[in-house]
């Protein structure tokens, strides 16, 4: 398989974000940078989409969000998922299982 960045596909942003969030907060940064090295480099996430998800998230109450400290000891936004968050990321990964056996059925010889 090739080793090149590719596109996300629209409606998976939210649920890589979600899992991301599963064990601690993180900022912006660090979500994408988790996502990149989780996919060995595979998925890449722009900062423009990945801020306006974390925007749509908290407005529907899937994260919430305080000002801290970055390892580089800088000013950041972290996001921590909320027990709705926790809910929506079980719902989607349930939907996500589906549909990739559904493709990988279509896909068989």
């Amino acid at each position: 398989m090739s080793r090149e960045s590719v596109n996300i596909l629209q409606g998976t942003l939210d649920v890589l974000i979600l899992r991301c969030l599963v064990d601690e907060p993180k900022h912006g940064y660090a979500i994408s940078r988790w996502v990149h090295e989780r996919t060995d480099g595979t998925l890449q996430i722009e900062d423009a989409p990945l801020y306006k998800a974390l925007r749509r998230l908290e407005h529907r109450r899937c994260l919430s969000a305080q000002w801290g400290m970055s390892e580089s000891n800088r000013r950041a936004r972290y996001y921590r998922l909320t027990a709705e968050g926790r809910r929506r990321l079980r719902v989607e990964e349930l939907a996500w299982h589906r549909y990739v056996s559904a493709i990988a059925q279509v896909l068989k010889p």
